[in-house]
């Protein structure tokens, strides 16, 4: 409801303080995040540790291998489930990108949050991506109870 929406987001407003100093920025990426994680599926604290561990929260992040945004979104992706033309900087895209495709990993991997990790990760037979998203969860982030199993 209404109010537990504003307890969450002024919660987590806090939280990412540390990361996105405008609180409107933080409130804007906070009710994205949440849009995205939910329709996905997806509790949007993981989403707010994956993005804490893959690009502390800066939408121009661009990895050694050429994954993008806040959620490092590889450009592959936009053949595979959007269109070559999106722009995976813009937050709202990433989100949407990066929820999917989490989504997509936990199902691939029946509900096993850590080999879905690993394989969003590109690191499938490691823990050690998401020994690093639970940690970041578990430190800034902590929701509901997850399985990392």
């Amino acid at each position: 409801d209404r109010f537990d929406a504003e307890v969450w987001l002024l919660d987590m407003s806090n939280r990412l303080q540390q990361y996105v100093k405008d609180p409107e920025q933080r409130l804007q990426l906070l009710q994205e995040v949440h849009r995205y994680a939910s329709q996905s599926q997806l509790p949007p604290e993981l989403v707010l540790a994956v993005i804490e561990v893959e690009s502390h929260f800066d939408r121009f992040a661009v990895s050694r291998v050429g994954a993008q945004g806040m959620m490092q979104v590889m450009p592959f992706w936009k053949d595979e489930i959007g269109r070559p033309e999106d722009n995976l900087t813009l937050t709202s895209t990433n989100l949407s990108y990066g929820c999917r495709i989490l989504q997509f990993y936990i199902k691939r991997e029946k509900g096993n949050l850590t080999r879905a990790l690993a394989a969003y990760n590109g690191s499938l037979g490691s823990t050690r991506y998401s020994d690093k998203i639970e940690a970041a969860w578990r430190r800034n982030w902590r929701g509901p109870n997850l399985d990392w199993e």
